[in-house]
């Protein structure tokens, strides 16, 4: 269910219209809308918000939550600092039919979000949680989407220093940049298609970023053996740590 603690008029804000029938407000003084009137009203207002940013560069609708207001209205700001989604619990209000392709690209309707603005607007408040599944997430609310891979693409990376002093340093389509390192590590998997391999870095959260095709074919340039317990292995070095590729996913492409 999708409630919201009374704290004064500006919370009926949050609802979108003057309170109706269908509001409730209980002895503890919480303000419900009955669920389902809940979530088609909020996933309304994500809607509006990506019509009205795919057409126009602002959006001040006084409709609009107040959270993703402040949102919008920093949506073209150079701060960088992303929103405590991980510490945020608030109910799930639906899905949204917005889809991540494999190469970054924000989907509307099957539409592309052309606004780049709006879509790391909307990549700053996205999380994926335990159940494999992507939100994006306010104090109020959660709302599902798709992702076809991983949320994120790597674009760009800076190589510093050789052998186990060397530092990878990426940068995501959106923005982010990533020391690939004990915190922030590296994963692979096969690509079923072309059996070639597929390296992930941890952003932020559980939120990875997918390599590029050509930035894979850098990485790989960058892969050194060494000798394990198991045998010979195949890795690359970052900020002191050997990410190695399990031999089951090695191809020609590495």
């Amino acid at each position: 269910m999708c409630a919201i603690q009374w704290k004064g008029p500006r919370f009926l804000q949050w609802l979108g219209d003057k309170p109706a029938d269908s509001l409730v407000r209980t002895k503890t003084m919480t303000i419900t809308r009955a669920p389902e009137l809940t979530k088609i009203r909020v996933l309304r207002r994500y809607r509006i918000l990506i019509e009205t940013g795919m057409s126009t560069s602002k959006n001040t609708d006084g409709n609009l939550p107040a959270g993703l207001q402040a949102l919008m209205s920093r949506s073209d700001a150079t701060d960088k600092a992303l929103p405590p989604v991980e510490k945020w619990n608030p109910p799930f209000c639906g899905d949204l039919d917005i889809r991540i392709a494999r190469d970054g690209t924000w989907f509307y309707m099957g539409s592309p979000i052309g606004r780049k603005a709006l879509a790391r607007l909307f990549a700053s408040v996205l999380r994926k949680d335990e159940d494999g599944k992507h939100y994006l997430v306010t104090p109020v609310e959660k709302i599902g989407i798709t992702v076809d891979d991983a949320p994120l693409v790597a674009v760009e990376m800076a190589v510093d220093g050789i052998g186990e002093t060397q530092v990878l340093t990426l940068r995501t389509n959106m923005g982010d940049l990533v020391t690939v390192g004990p915190e922030r590590p590296l994963r692979f998997e096969k690509e079923p298609e072309s059996g070639g391999l597929k390296p992930y870095v941890n952003v932020r959260g559980r939120l990875e970023a997918l390599f590029t095709r050509a930035l894979m074919y850098q990485l790989a340039d960058l892969m050194v053996e060494r000798a394990s317990d198991n045998g010979p292995e195949m890795g690359v070095w970052s900020s002191g740590r050997y990410f190695a590729v399990d031999s089951s996913l090695l191809s020609h492409d590495v």
